[in-house]
């Protein structure tokens, strides 16, 4: 295992520019390296057919980590688990796997113009998120903490990128 790696994992097509952005912004805040591994193929296996979106958990479940310490997927697919109508991520902390979906995140999920500069402010925080979780993390109640719950785009724009005072020291590094 590579202490303080993160293997991004793209499933299916995801644009270059987002593992770009996670690729620069996740180092400084993990004190890690970022290595990007091949895309896994589109999962098939995981659509739902009578939610027309994919099982977060069953590609989670696919997600390899390699040699690294954790592995962060990155789906440009609307993802569900069964309790909820949607994710914007999930994280696995036994198997240290965390992925994050694109769709909702973007304004033109909501018939709204497309802005690259919000997009990739939402697609990393759900990233540092969604890591957090891998790391012992439970969700904040400092709004302004990256780790707070995140149950509308109103939050995810809300909460910063970093973690609270609080949360730092109790992540599991």
């Amino acid at each position: 295992m590579v202490k303080g790696e993160i293997r991004l994992v793209p499933i299916g097509t995801v644009p270059p520019e987002v593992c770009g952005w996670l690729m620069n912004a996740l180092p400084p805040v993990f004190d890690c390296t970022c290595r990007m591994a091949p895309a896994m193929p589109h999962p098939a296996f995981a659509w739902g057919p009578r939610r027309a979106q994919y099982s977060a958990d069953a590609i989670l479940a696919q997600v390899d980590a390699g040699e690294a310490k954790y592995a962060l997927a990155i789906a440009d697919l609307d993802l569900y688990v069964p309790q909820l109508n949607f994710v914007f991520g999930l994280a696995d902390r036994a198997a240290a796997h965390a992925i994050i979906a694109l769709p909702r995140l973007r304004q033109s999920f909501y018939g709204l113009p497309d802005d690259t500069s919000l997009f990739c402010g939402r697609v990393v925080k759900e990233a540092v998120h969604e890591l957090g979780h891998v790391q012992g993390l439970e969700h904040c109640r400092d709004r302004r903490c990256v780790m707070a719950f995140s149950n509308s785009l109103a939050d995810t724009d809300y909460k910063g990128q970093e973690f609270c005072e609080r949360c730092k020291k109790t992540r599991r590094v």
